[in-house]
């Protein structure tokens, strides 16, 4: 159910939905409401989200909306999110998840809004369907990392299978997701996230056995090592993971840069050296080198 224009902030406030744009946020909500054939699309859309709850990979294919709905087209779904906010609460107390960490992991929509508006300058999701694998009780916030519920597909759980590990194809595993707006990306700050990772989903998903993490990312690219010294935070998270092959060599220019410094679409001979984070990146480019996604795992 979608609060109404009285209730609506403090429902966004809890959801680190940033000041800036909570009244925007309340007055398309009007908009919304008055329009049948959206509060059609909402329902539609929240069924969609909620069905399967939990259920890995459940759920069905969000809609595309239309570039001429503009503002409201671009944070459609915040209120699909926010309409979805009991249904996954129920979840998550249901299977005994703490307050702090439901609470720290559907704040992440909030997250999502500021990256937007640091690529964009204004109001919408990038990705309008990532927010739903937390909204479906698929992603937790633990610490610094995200971990989603997922399975070993074959090219991963192949390379797992090889090493001698306990898990293969169609094993459970772990997916670990890197955001920003977190802080640093430090040994200590990952080490305690897999910690809790482990307690975590022992805990609240006993019947799911997870032995595996796995991490697909830019930040893998081994081609960082050349241009980031040993004890960086990048290189050192990249340790923990052993490479997987099987995986197809694509160039993927735009995820680095937009992770870096936030819009994907900055001509390459004007990104900033600010940081020595920076200064890899974009020197790379400039030398006429591209960056690749990598792909590793590590036991649990």
């Amino acid at each position: 159910m979608l609060p109404d224009a009285d209730a609506l902030p403090e429902v966004l406030l809890d959801l680190a939905v940033p000041h800036e744009d909570i009244n925007a946020l309340v007055a398309l909500r009007g908009r919304l409401w008055a329009d049948p054939e959206a509060r059609w699309l909402l329902d539609r859309c929240v069924d969609i989200l909620v069905r399967d709850m939990g259920v890995i990979g459940g759920g069905g294919r969000i809609p595309v909306l239309p570039e001429e709905l503009g503002e409201l087209g671009r944070c459609f779904f915040v209120y699909v999110y926010v309409a979805g906010l009991e249904h996954v609460r129920a979840y998550h107390r249901g299977r005994g998840i703490p307050d702090d960490v439901s609470r720290r992991t559907l704040a992440d929509l909030g997250r999502h809004l500021a990256v937007h508006r640091r690529a964009h300058g204004g109001r919408g999701l990038l990705v309008p369907g990532w927010p739903g694998l937390h909204f479906r009780g698929e992603i937790y916030q633990l610490g610094r990392l995200q971990f989603q519920r997922a399975v070993l597909g074959a090219r991963m759980g192949g390379a797992t299978a090889a090493a001698g590990h306990v898990a293969g194809p169609g094993d459970f595993c772990l997916n670990v997701h890197i955001t920003d707006y977190r802080g640093q990306l430090t040994p200590r700050a990952c080490d305690r996230s897999v910690a809790l990772a482990r307690e975590f989903f022992a805990r609240h998903f006993p019947e799911e056995r997870y032995e595996t993490a796995v991490c697909h990312s830019w930040l893998l690219d081994p081609q960082l090592r050349d241009h980031l010294p040993e004890d960086s935070n990048i290189v050192r998270f990249q340790e923990r993971f052993r490479p997987a092959d099987g995986y197809r060599r694509e160039a993927d220019d735009g995820s680095p840069v937009a992770f870096v410094f936030g819009d994907r679409t900055i001509p390459v001979a004007e990104l900033p050296r600010r940081t020595g984070v920076e200064r890899a990146v974009g020197d790379h480019l400039r030398a006429g080198g591209h960056w690749y996604g990598g792909h590793g795992w590590f036991p649990l």
